[in-house]
């Protein structure tokens, strides 16, 4: 279970000094950070740190070395207390009918909130939409916002929305070189290791399970991260290892049959949780044992997977940290100088329960147990 965050000491001063702002208790400057201490009952160091956090909202000036900071002009002020309409689209289910589907767009949400924006969901997602960018492109340009936030946008979708003028931040996504702020995991290391852990474990049939959006028009960045790491181990890689598919619940369950008819694969890489739920299910409707005949990995993250026993293995990383990204960009957009610049968060991978070794040549049985023999002739994966 993912333990309970508690926010920072510095975050909670720089909100008590951010309303005293806001009330207008001080003019020209701040007291000194020795006063400022004494006053809140704090360390110098966390007024320190509550003070560089406001600076870069734009609320304080820096006046030099030994100088109490300026306070920002009144009609700067008055700018930065504006609210800004943000629309947030979403990737898969509507947030506007199921905001439980993403917990970190919901916290999103709250912390915009909270700094005093108007938040809201489109009311269709992309998966919705069929991943169709002229009808994306047509339902952001109907509503009426000051900046968009985009989860999980595709390379066309994205290069669309590097060339308007609302402002736009991609919440993951393959931006590439585009002008275009982006926040998210950094899950190339991740899935590095997570790839050279299987292989050491002797997984040579190990296939990705990623979204159209991570396949095409070309194999993201993660996903050749894998395919070249399976190479430099004398692996042959092929579509076999990043297979084409559907992206639907039926679309997902003719792969799993077509990949387990002939050849079962020992080893999946797993994106979204959903999918992950589908396949364990597919898995135990089919007797195929995890992880005996089948080893999973999630290369998402989501807290859920901790009440699993044993736990999954998986990918994780602060979402906290794009929390807070996310809303300082905002902030900027309000000041009327937003940034295009691309800042990600480490990622890590967590081996746990759901992998094991291989079946060695002597439990070979195990891979043709794992065949489905009872499906009837495929017509292609996802098709």
């Amino acid at each position: 279970m993912q333990p309970v965050q508690q926010t920072p000491k510095h975050e909670l001063v720089a909100t008590r000094l951010r309303e005293g702002l806001h009330e207008g208790r001080w003019s020209g400057s701040l007291p000194g950070v020795l006063r400022l201490a004494a006053n809140l009952d704090v360390s110098p160091f966390t007024v320190r740190r509550a003070l560089r956090l406001l600076e870069t909202e734009g609320l304080l000036a820096a006046s030099g070395l030994g100088r109490s900071r300026g306070i920002a002009a009144a009609s700067e002020s008055r700018a930065l207390r504006r609210p800004l309409r943000v629309a947030i689209l979403g990737h898969d289910a509507s947030l506007a009918d199921c905001p439980q589907s993403s917990l970190v767009l919901i916290d999103i949400m709250q912390s915009l909130e909270t700094a005093g924006h108007d938040v809201f969901f489109c009311k269709k997602s992309q998966t919705e939409l069929k991943h169709d960018v002229r009808r994306t492109t047509r339902l952001l340009t109907e509503i009426p916002a000051d900046a968009w936030i985009v989860e999980a946008g595709s390379s066309p979708l994205l290069e669309w929305c590097a060339t308007q003028p609302t402002p736009c931040l991609a919440l993951y996504g393959r931006t590439g070189n585009l002008p275009l702020a982006r926040t998210g995991p950094d899950t190339v290391p991740a899935h590095r290791a997570a790839t050279r852990h299987l292989l050491a474990l002797g997984h040579r049939r190990i296939v990705n399970i990623a979204r159209e959006a991570r396949r095409k028009p070309t194999p993201g960045v993660c996903e050749l991260t894998v395919l070249e790491e399976m190479a430099a181990h004398g692996v042959h890689t092929s579509d076999y290892n990043l297979p084409d598919w559907e992206e639907t619940p039926k679309g997902l369950c003719r792969l799993l049959e077509v990949l387990f008819r002939h050849t079962p694969p020992t080893a999946l890489l797993i994106d979204e949780t959903p999918n992950l739920i589908a396949t364990i299910a597919f898995l135990a409707r089919h007797g195929i044992r995890m992880p005996k005949q089948v080893s999973l990995v999630s290369t998402d993250f989501d807290a859920t997977l901790d009440w699993c026993h044993p736990p999954i293995a998986h990918l994780r990383w602060n979402n906290a940290l794009i929390v807070r990204r996310v809303v300082r960009w905002v902030n900027a957009v309000r000041k009327g100088r937003p940034d295009r610049l691309v800042i990600n968060f480490p990622a890590e991978f967590i081996p746990g329960g759901s992998i094991g070794p291989a079946c060695t040549r002597a439990g070979a049985g195990h891979a043709r147990d794992a065949r489905l023999t009872d499906m009837p002739p495929a017509r292609g994966i996802g098709k």
